[in-house]
């Protein structure tokens, strides 16, 4: 009797532990059923930040935010529904909707969780489906917003904003699936300032379905919305920039020589940045990334050119530190060396500036590089000069990184002794090899933002800050520290006065600029005709204004369309009255520009 109860004991008591160890593993060691649990009451919901304001320099808005609605569907919490009226008020075909929603339920546990149906509806496209959407169980919509651009200017200085991807997501592990993040332009560089910090809504569901608020909400993470942007750009500007370059293929960029603040940077052709935004966009972006004219190639930043005629102005002032002239240097205009043009003969540097003396500098840059600084050997000698020449064109910022804030800029290309090396051979060549680049042609390429920068330098008569889009982080706070640094290119100040005073006559009675000349504005500046075989050249002009405490300075390219004097110049001048007094009183001038079409040259 004793060993049946005893057995009968151990067999309960076995029993029970089987239930209790289940019971434990189902509720404390596994999290599927857990999560189920959860999944059936409570859910997080994401309260996407609004992005951060951005504004121009005036504080006029040029990008901000506007709310939208993602649809969203728990596969777990669907239940049957008229699938033909989901679609109709939706406007998705059965086929799309049915696709969207086997996806959503493709891999394990994913029905647990929310998916997107419809992405960034606008509130009118949302508001017929709002009325309706309590018939469909499981589905429901989630607000965020959306970047709108109320000026419908500045496309690539902007930059855009996308949903990110899974290469980015495993780059940047702060982001999840269905965060947004700046792609381009002031949106990338800015990224951690503008993006804001998401927050979480706790959401209760009872036995009838009906969604309440966890602990009245005190659980919530309430979400931080991004910080907002002063610009550099004056919006202004930078739209009259835009309707000048219509129907052209080129640049202006515009700097503050006082701050390195950039004013405008124009890229033609060019979009509304709107196009880029919502459910359009990817149809949009293929359209224009197959433009056969370019809109999505940013020519300010990204174009690399011969600097023309306009780097005579770099070279003259590498010359005077060097030692290698004066400005009372003459040098003869021996026109069987090198093509020029003009009636002169024996200018001196300021003259030579002016009529654009090709002999002249020539024979300036044969001083620079065959300076006599190695005996016996010209190309050794050659060799030695040329590193000395390229080490003061970089510190005017060519052929390096300008570091701005605006990503992707080209560096452009100063030619070393090695790089003639690996073209000719080690010491193989010497100043007659190389001479076209004392023209700015040849192996020579800049960008036109440095074409600017070094307007800028000269204005400064010695310095220049990095150009930046950013005047300050928040509305009355600083630009990044690093934009507030002065850098010195290590010429002496006075060099500057006789490149001031050419640049001057260059926009006066008879210079190649005087199309460009204001009455009551006095503009110092330098044409360029830059070569483009086998197609027509390129029109380009740099200048700065007024010529005392300067407050702009250009650059301008106009491809495919001949003389600097002609184009770039009077594009430039208009762009400066436009700025330094609100509006432009020659017409005619203008008239005559915005009628131009060179796209087809």
């Amino acid at each position: 009797m004793d060993g049946r109860r005893y057995t009968l004991i151990v067999i309960v008591l076995t029993i029970a532990s089987i239930y209790l160890i289940r019971i434990f593993s189902l509720q404390v060691i596994s999290s599927y059923w857990s999560d189920r649990g959860t999944a059936l009451t409570e859910k997080e919901v994401v309260v996407y930040p609004s992005r951060g304001v951005i504004y121009d320099r005036n504080l006029k808005v040029l990008v901000t935010s506007q709310t939208v609605y993602d649809l969203m569907v728990l596969p777990k919490d669907v239940v049957p529904f008229d699938t033909a009226r989901f679609c109709e008020i939706t406007n998705l075909k059965i086929e799309e909707f049915r696709s969207i929603l086997k996806k959503a339920v493709t891999y394990p546990n994913v029905k647990y969780k929310p998916s997107a149906v419809i992405k960034q509806m606008k509130p009118e496209e949302y508001a017929p489906i709002a009325g309706e959407l309590y018939q469909f169980k499981g589905f429901y919509a989630q607000a965020r917003t959306l970047r709108v651009y109320p000026e419908k200017a500045g496309a690539l200085l902007l930059g855009d904003v996308g949903e990110v991807t899974k290469s980015l997501m495993e780059k940047f592990p702060e982001y999840k699936k269905g965060d947004y993040i700046g792609l381009s332009g002031i949106e990338k560089s800015y990224e951690n300032e503008l993006r804001g910090q998401r927050g979480i809504k706790y959401v209760f569901r009872d036995n009838l379905g009906v969604e309440r608020q966890v602990a009245n909400g005190s659980l919530d993470v309430k979400a931080i919305e991004g910080t907002h942007l002063v610009s550099s750009i004056d919006v202004e500007l930078q739209k009259y920039g835009e309707q000048l370059l219509q129907n052209k293929r080129g640049c202006v960029v515009a700097i503050e020589p006082s701050t390195g603040e950039i004013l405008a940077l124009v890229s033609s052709p060019t979009f509304d940045p709107n196009l880029l935004l919502g459910r359009a966009r990817g149809k949009n972006f293929l359209a224009l990334s197959r433009d056969k004219q370019k809109p999505l190639f940013n020519r300010a930043t990204q174009a690399q050119y011969r600097p023309g005629s306009i780097f005579k102005i770099a070279q003259s002032l590498t010359a005077l530190q060097m030692g290698s002239i004066t400005k009372e240097t003459r040098i003869a205009c021996n026109r069987a060396l090198i093509g020029c043009h003009g009636a002169h003969s024996m200018d001196d540097l300021e003259m030579a500036i002016v009529h654009s003396c090709n002999p002249y500098f020539r024979g300036v840059l044969q001083r620079v590089v065959e300076g006599g600084r190695v005996k016996g050997s010209r190309n050794k000698d050659a060799h030695v000069g040329l590193g000395l020449w390229r080490e003061q064109m970089m510190k005017f910022g060519f052929g390096t990184n300008l570091k701005t804030d605006i990503p992707g800029v080209k560096k452009g290309l100063v030619p070393s002794p090695e790089y003639y090396d690996r073209a000719y051979g080690k010491e193989s060549w010497n100043f007659s090899t190389i001479y076209s680049i004392s023209i700015g042609e040849g192996e020579m390429l800049v960008t036109p933002i440095q074409m600017c920068n070094l307007a800028c330098i000269v204005a400064n008569k010695g310095y220049y800050y990095a150009p930046h889009t950013v005047k300050s982080i928040g509305v009355g706070g600083k630009p990044r520290p690093e934009f507030l640094e002065k850098n010195d290119v290590g010429v002496n100040p006075e060099y500057f006065d006789v490149i001031v005073s050419a640049m001057e006559k260059v926009v006066g009675p008879g210079g190649t600029a005087n199309g460009a000349k204001l009455q009551d504005i006095v503009i110092c500046g330098k044409t360029g005709t830059v070569q483009n075989e086998p197609r027509k050249d390129h029109s380009v002009f740099v200048c700065f204004a007024p010529k005392e405490n300067p407050k702009i300075a250009l650059a301008v390219y106009v491809e495919n369309c001949g003389f600097g004097g002609t184009w770039a110049a009077p594009i430039a001048s208009l762009m400066i009255e436009q700025y330094l007094n609100g509006e432009v009183k020659n017409k005619d001038r203008e008239k005559h520009i915005l009628e131009q079409n060179f796209l087809n040259q």
